[in-house]
């Protein structure tokens, strides 16, 4: 072969790269053409996605105005009832009266009176008294119907035995972990409207405090030195009672009450107290209403009281404060949604990761509180297992306080610790209980240094005021109770289990209760202090949040939530106050003071 034909050779091109390149270029057609396809359906989905949350949305929205309107009826409805009632008093009083006359020949005339000549016939003779018999059949069918409401509230326990079974085993009702309600009957019944007899009770004027207890302020205008009666008799004829507390807190009726003595929103209302002038509390305010799914059991203002934290079904939110908007919610994905709702580890959240960074595990039962130390090293946690642990958060280490259970609820024998707070120099650690009790616990060594004894129905809620000089605890009793705690620091270790009988020695007197806080209509759930210590704010059962000055004078009523306040709190840097209910409402409300 010659050398040209070997050059001739080398100089060749592959016959083949221009059909690989074309290959190669369909093949990326392909793979953009899928990813546009895959992107496309991406799109897809997610408006779909924002479609649906806009419909859940909207539901959620419909559901609760009906639920408003239906309680708007509800509340037509018991004023009509109220007032019929009203009108069947009178027409018994005045039958009474007219069967107390002396003779034939007395008569009286009125709305549906007879005169006595009316039962008798032309010859003189006693005619059958249908009108009695008729008042008599009435009385009857309102015993009958009275028996049956008793038979029912036995067969369903009674809502205080529910609230005791909670420690008793996640198949039991938890008035703070609510699966579908806030606390109340099971199978998901709601609680009967704040004017209906179911609710009321033993009505106000019917509450007496202890007698070694002191009374709250009665009666007259502040600074004035005039008697009781006096004061009564220059306030308006709808708030005259003989109750140690006034009585525009039952049930009032906005219609009636002066202009100057409320303020009304469009679902809420404000009514203050006619016997306090000039008012301490200047004015209240809706700021934000936050619609959850599910009954709200928690809510917590952040330390720098910029955001709000609300816990409810297996989620916790956090609100913008001054917005109202929700910028974070938390979800423990690996706890799925088989299973009861109740929580037996504590979780810290990284907040702007939205993940879990550390799980405090020991209780062996249901965690019903938590409160953090002011300097955020420690968290104190309280449980259904009678045992409140403080928990170190950097090396995960508890101590243990434990309830022994000397005043054990007499109905249960439990004594679990439904509420924990820790003072504000980190120094104690209160816990109330279902045994009635409130304990006081020395948080650097986990010694008991003080049991607070004088609540007659078990402890919901408590905390410090801000000088640490004092524990308000509110409780099933209907109360709050003021503590003074300031000696703890000379109070000798106590021993759990020594109650001590009559011939027990006497013990220190360091925490006595010096103000009992009276007006609640029902379960007090929740107590809070203001970061100045000039108010206490309470929520209750009977829908209510209270407001409170220093001397334990009722300042305001507030009614605006359709179930039981369950949680409150104050706002660490503002006068704000949050409340959450098992109407599935959180709100934000601001006041101010004179």
């Amino acid at each position: 072969m010659s050398t040209s034909a070997i050059y001739n050779h080398r100089t060749l091109q592959p016959t083949g790269s221009a059909h690989g390149h074309t290959r190669f270029g369909d093949a990326l057609e392909a793979i953009k053409q899928e990813y546009d396809l895959v992107a496309a359906e991406l799109v897809q989905a997610r408006t779909l996605r924002d479609e649906y949350e806009a419909k859940v949305t909207s539901q959620i929205n419909e559901l609760n105005i009906i639920r408003q309107a239906l309680y708007e009826l509800e509340a037509q409805h018991g004023k009509v009832r109220q007032r019929y009632e009203d009108e069947i008093g009178h027409l018994r009083a005045e039958l009474h009266a007219l069967r107390q006359l002396p003779g034939p020949g007395v008569h009286a005339s009125g709305p549906g009176i007879h005169p006595p000549d009316a039962y008798r016939d032309r010859n003189g003779d006693r005619l059958p008294d249908r009108y009695g018999d008729r008042e008599r059949d009435r009385e009857r069918d309102q015993r009958e119907r009275d028996q049956r409401e008793r038979e029912r509230d036995r067969e369903r326990g009674g809502e205080r035995d529910l609230k005791r079974q909670k420690i008793k085993g996640p198949e039991h009702f938890s008035p703070l972990l609510p699966p579908v309600q806030a606390p109340g009957p099971p199978n998901g019944h709601v609680l009967p409207p704040v004017d209906s007899p179911h609710a009321r009770g033993v009505g106000v004027g019917s509450e007496r405090a202890p007698v070694d207890s002191p009374r709250p302020h009665r009666g007259s205008h502040r600074g004035s030195s005039a008697p009781a009666t006096t004061a009564y008799s220059r306030v308006p004829p709808w708030c005259h009672d003989e109750s140690p507390f006034p009585s525009f807190l039952d049930n009032p009726d906005p219609a009636g009450i002066p202009a100057d003595l409320k303020k009304e929103g469009s679902d809420w209302f404000a009514v203050f107290n006619p016997r306090v002038r000039p008012r301490a509390l200047g004015d209240v305010s809706l700021v934000h209403t936050l619609m959850h799914a599910t009954v709200v059991c928690c809510v917590q203002f952040s330390a720098d009281g910029r955001y709000l934290a609300t816990g409810c079904n297996r989620t916790a939110q956090i609100y913008d404060v001054k917005t109202g908007a929700k910028t974070c919610v938390l979800v423990d994905e690996s706890a799925g949604n088989s299973g009861d709702l109740y929580i037996r580890s504590v979780r810290i959240w990284d907040i702007a990761k939205k993940r879990i960074r550390n799980v405090f595990s020991g209780h062996t039962q249901e965690i019903y509180s938590l409160d953090f130390s002011r300097d955020g090293r420690r968290i104190v946690s309280g449980s259904g297992d009678r045992t409140a642990r403080i928990w170190d958060m950097e090396s995960g280490s508890c101590i243990v306080l434990a309830v022994d259970g000397d005043g054990a609820d007499a109905a249960t024998g439990d004594a679990g610790v439904t509420s924990v707070a820790i003072s504000p120099d980190g120094r104690y650690v209160a816990a109330g209980s279902l045994d009635t009790q409130v304990r006081v616990w020395d948080a650097n060594t986990g010694t008991l240094v003080e049991r607070l004894r004088g609540h007659r129905d078990s402890v919901y809620s408590v905390v410090f005021t801000p000088d640490g000089r004092g524990v308000v605890s509110g409780s099933l009793d209907k109360t709050l109770k003021y503590w003074d705690v300031s000696g703890l620091a000379t109070a000798k270790p106590k021993k759990e289990g020594s109650a001590g009988g009559k011939d027990a020695p006497p013990a220190e007197k360091i925490g006595q209760c010096t103000m009992n806080f009276t007006g609640h209509k029902d379960y007090v759930l929740s107590v809070a202090v203001s970061h100045d210590g000039q108010w206490i704010v309470s929520g209750s059962k009977d829908r209510g949040v209270q407001f409170w000055d220093r001397a334990g004078v009722v300042q305001c009523m507030l009614q605006g939530h359709k179930n039981s306040v369950i949680s409150i709190d104050l706002n660490p840097t503002g006068n704000l106050l949050a409340t959450g209910s098992g109407d599935n409402l959180a709100r934000i409300w601001s006041y101010t003071a004179v």
